[in-house]
């Protein structure tokens, strides 16, 4: 029978797209210096509880990889990011966001 309720919506795609936007927002508050991913493992958490360290490698990891973040001392223990330019520009809504990251409508 076929889907008449709407799209299908993938939980899992949807936590990591929101989680990413929670990344770039926590780094946005971090200007200019950034923040460790200890703060944003913990400001994310405020928002999914249950959110894992894991996760938010893997997701600072894809936001370097679209240029968005800048991440230092990927080889120690406790990795850096700061917001780049294009980051600080999707962040603003004075660029297009490409799929990949749940930005909201901007309403104003």
């Amino acid at each position: 029978m076929p889907n008449t309720h709407g799209p299908t919506i993938d939980p899992e795609k949807a936590r990591r797209e929101n989680l990413r936007w929670f990344i770039l927002l926590t780094l946005n508050s971090a200007r200019p210096i950034g923040t460790s991913e200890a703060v944003i493992l913990s400001t994310v958490q405020g928002i999914i509880p249950d959110v894992t360290p894991r996760e938010v490698r893997n997701e600072l990891d894809y936001l370097f990889h679209r240029e968005l973040i800048t991440l230092e001392r990927r080889d120690s223990p406790v990795w850096h990011a700061d917001l780049t330019r294009t980051g600080i520009d999707v962040v603003e809504y004075t660029v297009p966001c490409d799929p990949g990251i749940a930005r909201p409508q901007k309403y104003w």
